[in-house]
Order: C-alpha cells, then sequence, then structure tokens
C-alpha cells in the first residue's frame, strides 16, 4: 500500500475510521479490515472504542509492528497530569505497549500549548507513542506548535473532502514535510450522491465515492481515514487507492464548492480563518 513518509513517520495513505463504531461491530470492521490489507487504523479516547479496537489487536494475526495505529487525547485533558491518565488508559484499551502516533484531538481554547506539546514530546522520549502530532490545528496554530515551540509534530489531521478547501493548511504541512490526514473524507456519506462526482465514476467505471477518495489519495503527503464496516466498502476504499483522475475530472471536482464544512463543534473549535 502506498505510504506517507514525514520526520521518520511511515503512515499508509488509507486508513480505517472507527467514529461511530462500538463493540464487537467495531472489533470485527478492524478484524475485516486488517484481513483485507489494511495496515492504519484510527480511533481516539473520545470515540469509545479503544477497547474494541484493542480486542481486534489481540485476535489478529497481523503483526503489531505492521499496524500503524493512532489515537487521540481530548481537548479536555491537555493538563500534562491528565494527558498521562489519558494516555495509559488508551494504551490499556488498545492493549499495546505503544501507539504509531498519537494526537491533540482539538485544541482547547484555554490551553497552554508549551506545556501540552511537552507531554507529548515526553510520551515519545518514553516510547509510548513513537510520533506525536495535532488535529484540527489552523495555520496560526501550526506556526505557533513548530516555528515558536519546536515540537517535532509530524501530522495534522483534519476535515477534507472535495467540498472543503484546505489548501493553506496542506501548503503549509508540505513546506515542513509534515502529513495532512483527511478525516470526513466522503462528506459523511454525502459525496457518494454528487452528481458531478457520478458523471466522473461513470467515466472511470467506479463509484463516487471512490473518486472522492482517488482525489485525496492523488495528493502529496495526503492520507485518508474513511469509516467503513462493509467488506464491499472497504474493498472499495483499497481499490481507489489505483484509480488515477485525468485532467478533466481534477477541474470538474475543482469546480465543486469549496465551504461545506461537516465538523465545527460549538464552544471549542478554533477560528478557522485566523490569520497565520
Amino acid at each position: 500500500m502506498a505510504s506517507i513518509t514525514a520526520g521518520g513517520m511511515h503512515m499508509p495513505k488509507l486508513g480505517l475510521g472507527t467514529w461511530g463504531m462500538t463493540g464487537a461491530a467495531c472489533t470485527d470492521a478492524v478484524l475485516r479490515a486488517l484481513g483485507h490489507g489494511y495496515r492504519h487504523i484510527d480511533t481516539a479516547q473520545m470515540y469509545g472504542n479503544e477497547d474494541a479496537v484493542g480486542a481486534a489487536l489481540a485476535r489478529t494475526d497481523v503483526a503489531r509492528g505492521d499496524i500503524h495505529l493512532t489515537t487521540k487525547v481530548w481537548w479536555e485533558n491537555l493538563q500534562p497530569d491528565a494527558m498521562r491518565r489519558a494516555m495509559d488508559d488508551s494504551l490499556r484499551k488498545l492493549r499495546t505497549p505503544y501507539v504509531d502516533l498519537y494526537l491533540i484531538h482539538w485544541p482547547a481554547p484555554d490551553m497552554d500549548l508549551g506545556a501540552t506539546l511537552g507531554q507529548m514530546v515526553r510520551f515519545q522520549e518514553q516510547g509510548l507513542a513513537r510520533h506525536i502530532g495535532v488535529s484540527n490545528f489552523t495555520v496560526a496554530l501550526l506556526r505557533q506548535a513548530i516555528e515558536e515551540i519546536g515540537a517535532p509534530i509530524v501530522c495534522n489531521q483534519v476535515e477534507y473532502h472535495v467540498n472543503l478547501e484546505q489548501s493553506r493548511v496542506l501548503a503549509y504541512l508540505r513546506a515542513k514535510g509534515l502529513a495532512l490526514t483527511a478525516y470526513c473524507p466522503l462528506g459523511r456519506g454525502g459525496l457518494a450522491r454528487d452528481r458531478v462526482l457520478a458523471r466522473i465514476a461513470g467515466r472511470n467505471g467506479v463509484t463516487a465515492a471512490q473518486v472522492a477518495l482517488a482525489w485525496l489519495f492523488g495528493q502529496d503527503g495526503v492520507a485518508a481515514i474513511p469509516k467503513a464496516a462493509r467488506d464491499e466498502n472497504q474493498l472499495a476504499n483499497l481499490a481507489a487507492l489505483d484509480l488515477r483522475l485525468d485532467a478533466d475530472d481534477l477541474a470538474a471536482i475543482a469546480a465543486l464548492p469549496k465551504h461545506e464544512r461537516l465538523v465545527d463543534p460549538t464552544g471549542f473549535a478554533p477560528a478557522w480563518d485566523s490569520p497565520g
């Protein structure tokens, strides 16, 4: 599978997103994905499914070292002591001595970013996280983390799909040699019904969802983590890695609306348009 290299991290371009999956259904979905060849699993403290993901990791025949595992600490737990408790709890539930990538899930409005990133670095130094990163960070926050604090982050996970512009964030990450992981890459399922994508899909003999994923996979430094529980969807997402869109396809996608943000929680989402 194609992968991204950033700051010493090697991350497969396609991952399995697990938001909204819990219990045995989540465990079974992760096991199916690993059986199909997925080697990138994404979860989070807030998802309430780390125990289910951990059960799959305990049951699979795939070696732990061959799996890229990401989890995230919730924004209410960004004080160093709370982060340590969160990390210990995540590792216990995931049944693993380390995660490959540990992310700040959301930037807290009143966080001490230096202290928070300092604790993330300690996790890395202690071998609890192979690499560290952030999620839902704007360019201004990325500049603060990287240029002012000097944190060795390797990835920013953000909402990114054909209807949401992320060119500024992506350009900054590329300039620093870092990765972008796209969540909601299928627009929470809505892109599967998009007429423009459907026309492109018809010309290529694929589905609209595969076109949306191929658009992301074709971009340097970009990974995607679509949620997929069923065999047919997991296999279709894998097949999208081999789909190549031509210039006409890309022009049609470029003309789509680019301001349809689906995840914007009140109370702790950052100022998306802040200068940076």
